[in-house]
């Protein structure tokens, strides 16, 4: 397995020896969600990535789950390792003011960047908190962060309670999604109108991945980077990550799904 090169990166990859998901009940307010209309599409990125490096933006605020952070952070960052031309997708952190956050775990990361700082994003991943069904869908700032930066990226992924995020920013109104399976119903009732699957590890829609979260975080993140560079490129990472690349047909099962 190919070393990453900075300590930042380090950190990541060592929480995820310690990851452990814990998603717990929580009440949902409800607030107006915002709407955004997708322009950019993940074809435009497969044609972007040919050209240049992609850049991949990873929102953390306190409470971010260390495996749906750590998991694509560390299957994209090894793109690096894989892609052909040295071009590969450059991974970051961005918290809402650029502070260090402690995941729910413990442990303390340092972001790379604020709302106000990042440079534009590619690739938008909203990991699972413990404060997305409720607290992070509150904050007007931060909803509205995402809806402008999925609505510009040309492919967004959430893993875990993530999908509760891009639900409220509307970027989920014209596509399938899923979401952690005992929150099914917590979903359903709070965005009623969205085409919720079950029981599929990830759904493609449009330029939208939604993950179940946990473990299969990896399926996502790996599916995503062989839609972006091709079976080959995913199945060198997969042989440095020790995961079969493609997935054996008794693999759990995902979803492709056309936007409405």
């Amino acid at each position: 397995m190919q070393q990453p090169q900075d300590t930042a990166t380090i950190a990541l990859l060592g929480s995820l020896l310690l990851a452990q998901v814990a998603c717990a009940a929580a009440p949902a307010g409800e607030v107006a969600r915002t709407k955004a209309s997708s322009k950019s599409t993940l074809a435009d990125l497969v044609e972007t990535a040919k050209e240049r490096r992609l850049r991949a933006g990873f929102l953390i605020v306190d409470g971010v789950y260390n495996t749906e952070l750590t998991a694509p952070y560390d299957v994209l960052e090894h793109t690096l390792y894989h892609a052909p031309n040295d071009l590969g997708i450059e991974v970051f952190t961005v918290s809402p003011e650029g502070m260090a956050v402690t995941t729910a775990e413990g442990l303390r990361i340092q972001a790379d960047y604020s709302f106000a700082n990042v440079p534009a994003i590619d690739v938008l991943i909203v990991p699972s908190t413990e404060s997305s069904r409720d607290k992070d869908l509150e904050d007007e700032d931060l909803i509205e962060w995402v809806a402008g930066t999925g609505e510009s990226a040309g492919a967004v992924m959430s893993l875990c309670w993530g999908a509760f995020v891009l639900a409220q920013a509307g970027l989920l109104d014209e596509s399938a999604c899923t979401t952690f399976p005992r929150d099914y119903d917590t979903f359903s009732r709070r965005f009623p109108g969205l085409d919720l699957r079950i029981n599929v590890s990830f759904v493609h829609s449009g330029k939208n991945i939604t993950s179940q979260g946990g473990a299969r975080s990896f399926d996502a993140a790996m599916y995503l980077v062989d839609k972006l560079y091709g079976e080959q490129v995913a199945a060198g990472i997969g042989g440095g990550l020790l995961i079969p690349w493609p997935p054996s047909a008794g693999s759990a099962p995902y979803l492709v799904s056309e936007p409405k």
